[in-house]
This record gives C-alpha cells, sequence and structure tokens, in this order.
C-alpha cells in the first residue's frame, strides 16, 4: 500500500528538507557571528558554483539569455517579489528568524526545486510511483539543508513548505509535462536559466550586490522550455526518457 501511496515522493523530500533543517539550525545556534560570516561566504561559493554548471547545460546561450531577461521583467511587472517578501514576512512571523530569513528562503528554495532531478523525479513519481531519482534527490537536499540552516537560519526550514507545493505540482501534472521528460533538453534549458538565478544568489549572499530582486526571475524558469524549440534542431533535444 506504502509503495502506491500518492506524492510519496514530496513527501520524503519535504521531510529530508525539514530533518536537515532543523539539524542546521541547531549547529547554527552553537555558531559564533564570526563563523555564521565565513559559513556564509562559503555557500555564497558554492552556490555560484552550482549556479555556473547548472548554466553550462544550456546548447544556445540565447534561450536562457531570452528567458532571464523577460521573466524579469514580467516577475517585476506582477510583483512577484512583494508577493514573496509578504509570504517570507508571514512565515518570519510564525517561524521566527534574522535577516537572512528571506536569503535562506529563496536561494534554499531554488536549490531544492530547479534541476531535472526535481522534473524528472516528479513525473516518474506522477506516472510511474517510481520514486527512485526523488529518494535520492532527497538525501542531497537533506544533506544541503544542514548546512544552509546553519548559516542562513529559519528561511531554509520555510523552504520545506515550497518543495512540497512545487514538487507535488508537478507531480499532481505529471501527464501534461510529459513532454519535458521526453526531450530532455528542455528541462536541461529550465536548468540552465535556473544557474543564472543562483549566480545572482550568490552574488547576494556574498555581499557584492544587496539590492538585486532575485526573485523576480523566477519566471524564467517556465519560459526557457517554452522558447528553447525556437532555437534547437531536434536532434539538439536529447533522447527520449522511457515512460509509460
Amino acid at each position: 500500500m506504502l509503495a502506491r501511496l500518492p506524492f510519496r515522493g514530496t513527501l520524503l523530500n519535504t521531510l529530508a528538507v525539514l530533518v536537515g533543517s532543523l539539524v542546521g539550525l541547531g549547529i547554527g545556534e552553537l555558531m559564533l557571528e564570526d563563523l555564521k560570516t565565513v559559513a556564509l561566504s562559503g555557500i555564497g561559493l558554492i552556490v555560484a558554483c552550482m549556479g555556473v554548471k547548472m548554466f553550462l547545460e544550456t546548447k544556445n546561450v540565447l534561450i536562457p539569455t531570452i528567458a532571464v531577461v523577460s521573466g524579469g521583467l514580467i516577475g517585476a511587472w506582477i510583483g512577484i517579489d512583494v508577493g514573496l517578501a509578504n509570504f517570507a514576512e508571514w512565515l518570519r512571523g510564525s517561524l521566527g528568524g534574522g535577516d537572512t530569513f528571506n536569503e535562506g528562503l529563496i536561494s534554499a528554495s531554488v536549490l531544492f526545486c530547479v534541476g531535472p532531478l526535481t522534473l524528472l523525479g516528479c513525473i516518474k513519481d506522477g506516472l510511474e510511483r517510481n520514486i527512485d531519482l526523488l529518494a535520492f534527490k532527497s538525501l542531497l537536499d537533506g544533506i544541503a539543508a544542514v548546512f544552509f540552516a546553519a548559516a542562513l537560519g529559519a528561511g531554509v526550514l520555510a523552504s520545506a513548505l515550497v518543495v512540497l507545493v512545487v514538487q507535488g505540482l508537478i507531480t499532481a501534472l505529471a501527464r501534461p509535462l510529459r513532454p519535458l521528460a521526453e526531450k530532455p533538453q528542455l528541462a536541461a534549458e529550465a536548468t540552465a536559466a535556473g544557474g543564472a538565478i543562483m549566480l545572482a544568489i550568490a552574488i547576494t549572499l556574498l555581499g557584492i550586490r544587496n539590492d538585486m530582486r532575485t526573485e523576480i526571475y523566477l519566471p524564467a524558469l517556465a519560459i526557457a522550455p517554452l522558447v528553447a524549440p525556437l532555437f534547437l534542431k531536434k536532434e539538439q533535444m536529447g533522447t527520449a526518457t522511457e515512460l509509460p
């Protein structure tokens, strides 16, 4: 019966982020502020490296460029930054948190929800009840949550709610999203756009700029796979993934 439980991959991933965050918060309580600053800079460097790696997934730099620029314009127009700020403040009032709450929530949410493991894992869970990919992702996310929460605080814990909603939605929409799994490069272009957003987050974490509204670029994740077919040849779409 448990093997047929709907959304069990998402529930496992959410639990992993919760447990990892709680462990990280406990460690963070024991750390001096100077050590937290060092840890925060270290996380910024790792996020930058991850962003570069993710961006290199693109086959044509015009795709993430168009996605990020147009996504930023759309995000600013609909006020996504205001909405997320209000959401973050509501969560901070419930969970408590310091100045890094919003950074922790946004950076952890992007880290945990962007990438081929998220998309393919949720689609396989939705279509086949196969959670192997999400189980592996849960292990990675749980470990990452420990370090993020130790440096960034309760915002990382709150990102578990984002994981639950986003991955649950992708799993529920597995059938209409199936073409993204059958043409892996479409998902890779969304990953590349996410990499650019991760680099923006790294710039903030490293204190290079503190006025970047990175959250307004989130619509780029949906735009990238939509514009990708305009720039990619059929053979560049990738080998189809076997799905029922």
